[in-house]
């Protein structure tokens, strides 16, 4: 009996965890759980298979209809971690393709080679529907961007942390600490990130000035954009002046590791 119940438990939390990753992935586990009650393997083997139908040929077919499309990878654009596409974490609004499409083109023009890397989108279906741990992701119109490095003073599309997220372009002594006045103030989620990032690789990058403020530039052009949001010292470092670009506050977690970006 309590073998029953632990084994009842365990797939509750797995549905409840592949929804908050995934979205769908609950769903579609629970549908497997029930038609193969008695086939353990063959339960697991069918929800794999229907996941994966699910997320590379249904999903990009009805998204449209909540207004979201599938990120369009191309030879400009692409994740930084598959986890991205097969967690289905990977849909926006239309116009954030169009935007990505134009700037990832005039990045690969000033820095040939370079691709513009994107980090989690927002899910296919339903405004409101969180996408863990952001607090916005929840309406199609919100998109993480990878700051730019490079090595031996070249700009490259490589990145220092496997998801792009955790690994920070600190403030010099001379720039304002944003992360230490928020850890001071309380607020503990801030530095969050830094255990997101899957495991630091490419060791020797280093930040790229030039490449990310080109970057910068070029998403502040476009209008649709509304806000950036990236760490105030960045800002400062950077010398970008546009009231887009702008403070995200404490309640939020560091962006020295990232670009938020969100249309109208």
């Amino acid at each position: 009996m309590i073998l029953k119940y632990v084994k009842a438990i365990t797939h509750i939390i797995l549905a409840v965890v592949l929804t908050i990753t995934t979205q769908v992935g609950g769903l579609l586990y629970i549908i497997c759980i029930f038609s193969f009650r008695r086939y353990r393997w063959k339960k697991y083997a069918f929800f794999l298979v229907s996941y994966l139908l699910f997320t590379f040929l249904l999903l990009p077919l009805v998204a449209p209809n909540f207004g979201r499309e599938k990120i369009g990878n191309n030879d400009l654009i692409k994740p930084q971690s598959l986890f991205y596409v097969l967690a289905n974490r990977n849909y926006v609004k239309p116009e954030i393709n169009r935007i990505i499409n134009e700037v990832s083109s005039d990045l690969n023009k000033k820095f040939p080679g370079v691709k513009l890397v994107y980090l989690d989108a927002n899910f296919p279906f339903f405004d409101g529907f969180p996408l863990l741990p952001h607090l916005s992701h929840n309406d199609g119109k919100k998109l993480d961007l990878s700051l730019l490095y490079e090595r031996d003073g070249e700009v490259i599309s490589e990145k220092p942390s496997r998801s792009g997220y955790g690994v920070y372009e600190p403030p010099l002594p001379s720039e304002e600490n944003q992360a230490e006045i928020c850890a001071n103030a309380g607020y503990w989620q801030y530095d969050f990130p830094k255990y997101l990032s899957l495991g630091r690789i490419n060791r020797d990058l280093e930040f790229s000035e030039k490449g990310t403020k080109y970057l910068l530039q070029q998403l502040v052009k476009q209008s649709e954009i509304s806000k950036i949001f990236i760490e105030p010292h960045l800002k400062t470092r950077l010398g970008i002046v546009s009231s887009k670009v702008r403070y995200h506050g404490c309640r939020a977690v560091r962006h020295d590791d990232h670009i938020h970006i969100q249309i109208l």
